[in-house]
């Protein structure tokens, strides 16, 4: 069953609202920090420092990938074809929509993945 107009507006206002959220934690990770700025500073500071950077790297990149697949429902729903399984052309239920608006994949696809 083809997704209504209406659903397809709160998909994508849903889509657009954790796209904007996702930037704006992508901003607010993209601080970094200095290393061995203070004069007595020790080497267990730096090293605390280091590995918290490395956890920012990490969580910016989920972030990105993240943001990439909402840009690219938001694509789809531009172009009409939003909500049509990329596997097999099959309509993605709405159950999954709702838990994964950016979802590719209809349920049967994603299963043959694991």
């Amino acid at each position: 069953m083809k997704i209504s107009d209406k659903d397809l507006s709160l998909y994508k206002e849903q889509l657009e609202r954790e796209a904007g959220d996702i930037e704006a934690q992508l901003k607010n990770e993209k601080k970094t920090k200095n290393f061995g700025d203070d004069v007595e500073s020790d080497f267990s500071e730096e090293a605390d420092e280091a590995e918290e950077t490395a956890t920012n790297l990490s969580v910016q990149e989920v972030l990105k990938e993240r943001l990439e697949a909402i840009e690219h429902a938001l694509d789809k729903i531009t172009k009409g074809t939003y909500g049509v399984c990329e596997e097999c052309s099959d309509i993605i239920d709405a159950r999954v929509l709702k838990i994964n608006p950016e979802s590719r994949l209809c349920q049967a696809c994603k299963q043959k993945q694991k």
